[in-house]
């Protein structure tokens, strides 16, 4: 993959402890608690992937109420097992890439704040576009602003070797891909599904 660089992979469920539990027993390394995402209704663990990015776990976060109708972020709600639900890329200037990525046919939407309450107490915020699409294989853009890049806390020990996606319409995602400056490799396939090859303590695995 080449263009703008893969920040973070997103791992969806919505048992979070049981996928906890179950990554860290396929991997060879545990996560670690990432924090609570205010008023969204979820919560993380991270997973250091080298070379500035992280696996991220999220699903829902008992202690907060979000209102009737809101739905979770990645389609949580409707899932019937984790799956890989998504990926962001390293945007520090994201309302330029918006603007280019509109230009040339595609919209990821606005940027706008999210904010992390981390088990330590601290708050990170940063800026982010809704518009990943394609379920999944179209990625979401973050810039993090001022707060420090989750990657530098994550455990460690794993590396992202290559991200690939499968879509009955391969074309589709390529062209709205290229207009962020992103190039996944997008194969025909049944129904889309995005892949995740990482080397582990326990050898290389693919994550789906």
């Amino acid at each position: 993959m080449a263009g703008l660089r893969i920040d973070h992979i997103v791992y969806a469920t919505r048992d979070l402890d049981q996928a906890v539990s179950d990554l860290a027993d396929r991997l060879g390394v545990s996560s670690s608690a990432g924090g609570r995402h205010v008023g969204v209704g979820t919560h993380n663990y991270l997973l250091g992937l080298a070379d500035d990015a992280y696996l991220e776990l999220i699903g829902p976060d008992p202690s907060q109420s979000v209102p009737a109708g809101q739905p979770l972020p990645f389609g949580i709600d409707a899932l019937d097992r984790p799956k890989l639900a998504g990926f962001a890329v390293k945007a520090p200037h994201i309302d330029d890439v918006v603007a280019r990525a509109r230009a040339d046919g595609d919209d990821p939407g606005d940027g706008r704040g999210m904010q992390r309450a981390t088990p330590d107490g601290r708050l990170l915020e940063w800026r982010l576009t809704l518009g990943g699409s394609h379920q999944g294989l179209v990625p979401f853009l973050i810039d993090w602003l001022d707060s420090p890049h989750p990657s530098r806390s994550a455990p460690g020990g794993c590396r992202l070797v290559s991200l690939r996606g499968e879509h009955p319409d391969p074309d589709v995602v390529r062209k709205a891909n290229r207009a962020l400056g992103v190039e996944l490799d997008v194969v025909q396939g049944p129904a889309p599904v995005l892949v995740a090859a990482i080397d582990t303590p326990k050898g290389r695995i693919e994550l789906r």
